[in-house]
Protein backbone atom coordinates (compact mmCIF):
# COMPACT_ATOMS: atom_id res chain seq x y z
CA UNK A 1 0.00 0.00 0.00
CA UNK A 2 1.31 3.46 -0.92
CA UNK A 3 2.02 5.80 1.97
CA UNK A 4 0.15 8.74 0.41
CA UNK A 5 -3.07 7.75 2.17
CA UNK A 6 -1.28 8.06 5.55
CA UNK A 7 0.36 11.41 4.79
CA UNK A 8 -0.16 14.24 7.26
CA UNK A 9 0.31 17.11 4.78
CA UNK A 10 2.78 19.94 5.19
CA UNK A 11 0.04 22.48 5.95
CA UNK A 12 -0.91 20.43 9.03
CA UNK A 13 2.65 19.84 10.26
CA UNK A 14 4.92 22.15 12.22
CA UNK A 15 8.34 22.55 10.61
CA UNK A 16 11.13 25.10 10.72
CA UNK A 17 13.30 26.84 8.16
CA UNK A 18 17.02 26.16 8.28
CA UNK A 19 17.61 29.92 8.36
CA UNK A 20 15.81 30.65 11.65
CA UNK A 21 17.67 31.14 14.88
CA UNK A 22 18.34 28.53 17.51
CA UNK A 23 16.07 30.44 19.91
CA UNK A 24 13.21 30.47 17.39
CA UNK A 25 13.64 26.73 16.84
CA UNK A 26 13.51 26.12 20.58
CA UNK A 27 10.34 28.20 20.80
CA UNK A 28 8.72 26.17 18.01
CA UNK A 29 9.53 22.89 19.76
CA UNK A 30 8.06 24.27 23.00
CA UNK A 31 4.95 25.71 21.33
CA UNK A 32 4.06 22.41 19.65
CA UNK A 33 5.24 20.14 22.50
CA UNK A 34 7.57 18.33 20.07
CA UNK A 35 10.87 16.69 20.88
CA UNK A 36 11.92 16.90 17.19
CA UNK A 37 10.84 18.95 14.18
CA UNK A 38 11.51 18.75 10.40
CA UNK A 39 13.88 21.34 8.89
CA UNK A 40 13.15 22.80 5.45
CA UNK A 41 15.54 24.90 3.34
CA UNK A 42 14.65 28.03 1.33
CA UNK A 43 13.58 25.88 -1.63
CA UNK A 44 11.15 23.86 0.50
CA UNK A 45 13.38 20.78 0.55
CA UNK A 46 13.68 18.56 3.60
CA UNK A 47 17.20 18.88 5.01
CA UNK A 48 16.90 17.05 8.32
CA UNK A 49 15.25 16.93 11.70
CA UNK A 50 16.22 19.03 14.69
CA UNK A 51 15.83 17.49 18.13
CA UNK A 52 15.88 18.87 21.65
CA UNK A 53 19.10 16.93 22.14
CA UNK A 54 20.73 18.73 19.22
CA UNK A 55 19.96 22.05 20.89
CA UNK A 56 21.33 20.86 24.22
CA UNK A 57 24.55 19.56 22.65
CA UNK A 58 25.03 22.88 20.83
CA UNK A 59 24.60 24.78 24.11
CA UNK A 60 26.97 22.46 25.95
CA UNK A 61 29.70 22.41 23.32
CA UNK A 62 29.76 26.07 22.27
CA UNK A 63 31.77 28.37 24.48
CA UNK A 64 29.95 31.56 25.48
CA UNK A 65 26.63 30.40 24.02
CA UNK A 66 23.67 30.98 26.29
CA UNK A 67 20.02 31.97 26.11
CA UNK A 68 20.97 35.62 25.69
CA UNK A 69 22.77 35.07 22.35
CA UNK A 70 21.00 32.05 20.81
CA UNK A 71 19.47 34.41 18.22
CA UNK A 72 22.93 34.63 16.63
CA UNK A 73 23.06 30.90 15.78
CA UNK A 74 21.00 29.60 12.86
CA UNK A 75 19.53 26.13 12.69
CA UNK A 76 21.82 25.32 9.76
CA UNK A 77 24.81 25.77 12.10
CA UNK A 78 23.57 23.14 14.57
CA UNK A 79 24.97 19.65 14.19
CA UNK A 80 22.27 17.01 14.13
CA UNK A 81 23.15 13.82 15.96
CA UNK A 82 20.42 11.61 14.51
CA UNK A 83 19.66 11.34 10.82
CA UNK A 84 15.91 10.98 10.26
CA UNK A 85 15.59 9.39 6.87
CA UNK A 86 12.90 10.65 4.52
CA UNK A 87 10.96 8.64 1.94
CA UNK A 88 9.47 9.56 -1.41
CA UNK A 89 5.71 9.86 -1.69
CA UNK A 90 5.45 6.66 -3.77
CA UNK A 91 7.07 4.47 -1.10
CA UNK A 92 5.14 1.50 0.24
CA UNK A 93 3.98 1.05 3.83
CA UNK A 94 6.00 -2.15 3.91
CA UNK A 95 9.14 0.01 3.73
CA UNK A 96 8.14 2.12 6.72
CA UNK A 97 8.38 -0.27 9.66
CA UNK A 98 12.17 -0.13 9.96
CA UNK A 99 12.15 3.66 9.87
CA UNK A 100 9.35 3.87 12.43
CA UNK A 101 11.43 1.85 14.89
CA UNK A 102 13.96 4.68 15.09
CA UNK A 103 11.93 7.80 14.27
CA UNK A 104 8.80 9.39 15.80
CA UNK A 105 7.80 10.41 12.30
CA UNK A 106 9.01 9.81 8.77
CA UNK A 107 9.37 12.89 6.55
CA UNK A 108 7.86 12.48 3.09
CA UNK A 109 9.28 14.24 0.01
CA UNK A 110 8.56 14.36 -3.69
CA UNK A 111 11.05 13.25 -6.35
CA UNK A 112 12.94 16.56 -6.07
CA UNK A 113 13.26 16.35 -2.27
CA UNK A 114 10.54 18.93 -1.56
CA UNK A 115 8.91 18.36 1.83
CA UNK A 116 5.30 17.16 1.50
CA UNK A 117 4.51 16.19 5.10
CA UNK A 118 5.06 13.33 7.51
CA UNK A 119 3.85 9.86 8.37
CA UNK A 120 3.54 9.48 12.13
CA UNK A 121 4.92 6.39 13.86
CA UNK A 122 1.50 5.93 15.45
CA UNK A 123 -0.14 5.58 12.02
CA UNK A 124 2.48 3.05 10.87
CA UNK A 125 2.00 0.94 13.99
CA UNK A 126 -1.79 1.08 13.64
CA UNK A 127 -1.52 -0.04 10.00
CA UNK A 128 0.59 -3.05 10.94
CA UNK A 129 -1.57 -3.89 13.94
CA UNK A 130 -4.69 -3.97 11.75
CA UNK A 131 -2.98 -6.13 9.12
CA UNK A 132 -1.53 -8.58 11.61
CA UNK A 133 -4.88 -9.17 13.32
CA UNK A 134 -6.88 -9.47 10.08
Amino acid sequence: MEISSFLLPKDQVAFIASSISMLEAMEQLEQHYYSAIPIIDDEGKYVGTLSEGDLLWKLKNTADLGFENMREVTVSEIQRHVHNESVEIHAQMEDMLTLAADQNFVPVVDGAGVFLGIIRRKDIIEYYTRNITD
